[in-house]
């Protein structure tokens, strides 16, 4: 991975990169984490830095074009008016989890080069090779209760699926479900989805997906579930692998849930490996060192480490990561130690507690490797 930072100072912002790009050439992939750096400025001036700020980037990087933008925002409802409603073929997602640098707004965005994407009305379809690339964001429905809304939501996704000719067990790579007020609601969003699962042959004895599951306010505040999700379609079988790092980490079905710890798609020259949301938890499903933020931090990590080096992976290939604390105050001493310990990986640090309350600390990320395997297609 090729890190590249670029800052603009008459725009108070700045851009951290990960770039990809395969060995003997190929299709490069860029990951970028937008940030505001001036939190003083009001907050339409802040989001018109954060626009500006991609237009200098694509201008720089010629000829790419945006697949993905997750706004992460303070105040999603005050907020949304400041989103610009022409994306483009881009899928976008708003979702209220605070940057703990200050500022209202910091944007992850994942750009490949142009003449591949298009929208179908139900996702956007980033199409190369042999496969289509379905990206899918701001699921939700209006229902009662988090256990309705996540049966609906899921029966909403399994039928967008199903009209461009997939199903949620063979081709749903990731999901993102975010839950308002989690202490309260995830335990109804954790049951419905075990059942929706179960209903599509996804059990302990198949697999799961990889995901996030943490807490997220939407735009509408009645939403107490929504969901952002990746598909891929032309996948062969073997080139799909579940990561597990048993020395380090449980079966999630264990203590009741249902996700992969990771994934890795094998493509014929490179390796991406989604590493779900992880934190500070041991082989038998415990938290490790509770009450202590900057233990989980390191435990949380080396979990991770594992689950890469599972993927024939390290730390210098990650694209990006997104880390979720629970409680603001500890930000200056873990934006410290991040510095020192992933300074070069685009990153950002929000206020979103994790499912489990003693959990202080989790963090997700996406790596891509130069592992290619000449029996399938290239990305």
């Amino acid at each position: 991975m090729n890190y590249l930072t670029l800052e603009w100072k008459d725009l108070s912002a700045r851009a951290e990169l990960g770039i990809f790009c395969p060995p003997g050439g190929g299709l490069p992939e860029y990951h970028a984490m937008f940030h505001v750096t001036e939190a003083m400025h009001d907050t339409r001036r802040q989001y018109e830095c954060i626009e500006a700020a991609v237009d200098r980037l694509l201008d720089e990087l010629h000829g790419v074009e945006t697949v993905w933008k997750r706004y992460l925002v303070s105040d999603a409802v005050n907020q949304a008016a400041f989103i610009p409603r022409e994306q483009g073929c881009a899928a976008v997602s708003v979702v209220q989890q605070p940057p703990l640098n200050g500022s209202k707004v910091a944007l992850w965005t994942y750009m490949t080069p142009e003449g591949f994407l298009s929208a179908n009305g139900r996702a956007t379809v980033f199409a190369h090779a042999n496969c289509r690339h379905l990206f899918h964001t701001q699921l939700h429905v209006p229902a009662t209760g988090a256990e309705e809304q996540t049966v609906r939501i899921f029966g909403q996704y399994a039928d967008m699926l199903e009209a461009d000719g997939c199903t949620l067990a063979e081709h749903c790579m990731r999901t993102w479900v975010f839950v308002q007020d989690i202490d309260t609601h995830y335990a109804g969003m954790v049951a419905a989805r075990r059942a929706c699962f179960e209903r599509e042959g996804l059990t302990k004895d198949t697999h799961f997906i990889a995901s996030t599951g943490i807490e997220g306010k939407h735009v509408r505040p009645g939403t107490q579930v929504f969901m952002d999700a990746y598909a891929v379609d032309g996948l062969l079988p073997g080139q799909i692998r579940y990561l597990r790092a048993p020395a380090h980490l449980n079966p999630t079905h264990e203590y009741g849930v249902t996700f992969e710890r990771g994934t890795a798609i094998q493509y014929g020259d490179r390796r991406h490996v989604f590493i779900s949301g992880t934190a500070s938890i041991d082989h038998r499903g415990e938290i490790v060192h509770p009450s202590d933020v900057m233990k989980q931090a390191g435990r949380m990590l080396e979990n991770i480490r594992a689950l890469l080096d599972e993927a024939g992976a390290g730390m210098d290939d990650v694209a990006y990561m997104i880390v979720y604390l629970r409680d603001i105050s500890d930000y200056r001493r873990i934006d410290a130690w991040l510095e020192e310990s992933c300074r070069r990986i685009p990153r950002v640090i929000v206020w979103a507690p994790v499912c489990r309350p003693g959990w202080l600390i989790e963090a997700e990320c996406m790596a891509v490797i130069g592992a290619g395997d000449g029996r399938f297609a290239a990305f």
